[in-house]
């Protein structure tokens, strides 16, 4: 009896003992497992907040072949302030790749070469052009400049005054396609002379940069000029309203007209596209600036604001640090009810209304976010023969609200 409890203790400790060394293996085996996971992770998060193909620096040769992220496109950047009196709607989300203690650190670089110039543009004309359209397009958008050139831009007389133009392109993001872009763009700009293109990248972020440099271009290019027009490549522009409008003004004295934004508020939501933290831009509102879909300013002006961008830090958003220059010179912009920098907005009243319809834009100057197409369908029905305004669509009574059967109506208004 002894013997047989003896050997079944024994037993039960080699048993023991088994189990606990195949606990220990399991263990031992799990660990490392539990301890790469957060290793892994962890450098997931820091590239998302460093790398940046967006601030305005010149990139090395060996960064010249590194795919650069991209913000995806957006509505417009005006929209940072849709809403013109207290607040500004949010706009998109996205992942901000944007890196701002490197912005901040290169943000004195803004001396970058003219690799295709247009020096006689301004000489053509006796006395200089009376308005200068420029354009910002991107080097891959041939086809808007394209259909830019076929319509609205298009040089010669409008309404007797001549009209010159020019296209401000930064170089590709994919400096892969570098080579092939740079044949294309030196061939459109012997074909048409009307490229000037600077050695930055051009991003969203970049059009500030964009901006100084076309002031200075044109402080000293086209010094001559009487008035400037600058806008998007998507928009359409009634060159012979603007024409209209300026000749009622002098071009030696100050002029910025535009789609005016007051009371702006910088957006402090980190993911979104117009994200600017408060060490960068301390104040809670922005200074009045103009929708960078198109504004007007008179060569004046033009040589001021060249001066003050030379003053003024720059900013990411290149539509307020416009105004921060205006705000410099102590010029208050102009907002003019022609200028439709969001589009042209359907009445809540009206859900039928078709806002596409030439005589909308036979009085506006400058209509914001069209297609190609479209660019192209208004400027032939706005200039078409056929086209008749003069009947324009009556209310045959007031509107009213529906009442029931035995309430007796309310007299016309008369």
């Amino acid at each position: 009896m002894r013997v047989r409890l003896k050997g079944d203790a024994i037993c039960t400790l080699f048993l023991l003992v088994a189990l606990c060394s195949l606990l220990y293996s399991q263990l031992e085996h799990l660990v490392p497992i539990g301890n790469k996971e957060p290793t892994q992770k962890k450098p997931s998060v820091t590239p998302k907040i460093l790398s940046d193909p967006r601030a305005p620096w010149r990139l090395m040769p060996a960064e010249a072949t590194v795919p650069r992220p991209q913000v995806t496109p957006i509505v417009r950047r005006t929209e940072v302030a849709n809403n013109r009196v207290q607040t500004t709607t949010p706009s998109p989300l996205t992942d901000s790749a944007f890196n701002f203690k490197r912005y901040l650190l290169d943000k004195d670089n803004r001396n970058f070469n003219l690799l295709i110039n247009q020096p006689k543009k301004c000489r053509k004309t006796p006395g200089g052009p009376f308005l200068l359209i420029a354009i910002k397009s991107v080097v891959e958008d041939f086809d808007r400049r394209e259909i830019v050139r076929k319509t609205w831009g298009r040089e010669g007389l409008v309404n007797g005054e001549q009209i010159q133009r020019v296209f401000l392109l930064g170089t590709p993001k994919n400096r892969t396609v570098l080579a092939t872009w740079e044949t294309l763009i030196h061939q459109e700009s012997q074909t048409y002379r009307d490229i000037l293109l600077w050695d930055f990248m051009d991003t969203f972020f970049n059009l500030t940069l964009k901006e100084i440099h076309f002031l200075n271009w044109a402080a000293e290019f086209c010094h001559n000029v009487k008035f400037i027009f600058k806008g998007d490549a998507d928009v359409f522009v009634n060159v012979e309203n603007i024409v209209d409008f300026l000749e009622r003004h002098d071009p030696t004295e100050d002029l910025f007209v535009g789609d005016i934004i007051y009371n702006a508020r910088p957006i402090r939501v980190r993911k979104s596209k117009y994200y600017i933290p408060e060490t960068m831009y301390g104040l809670s509102i922005y200074p009045a600036y103009a929708g960078g879909g198109g504004f007007l300013l008179s060569s004046r002006t033009m040589r001021k604001l060249s001066r003050a961008c030379r003053e003024v830090e720059l900013f990411p958003i290149d539509d307020v640090f416009l105004g921060m220059c205006l705000q410099r010179i102590n010029l208050k912009p102009i907002l003019h009810e022609g200028f439709k920098t969001f589009g042209i907005v359907k009445p809540s009243a009206a859900p039928h209304l078709q806002t596409f319809d030439p005589c909308f834009y036979k009085d506006l100057m400058v209509v914001h976010s069209l297609k190609v197409a479209e660019i192209w369908l208004m400027w032939n029905l706005l200039h078409s023969p056929h086209l008749s305004c003069t009947q324009k669509k009556q209310v045959k009574k007031p509107f009213q609200w529906k009442k029931k059967a035995q309430i007796t109506q309310a007299t016309p208004l008369r």
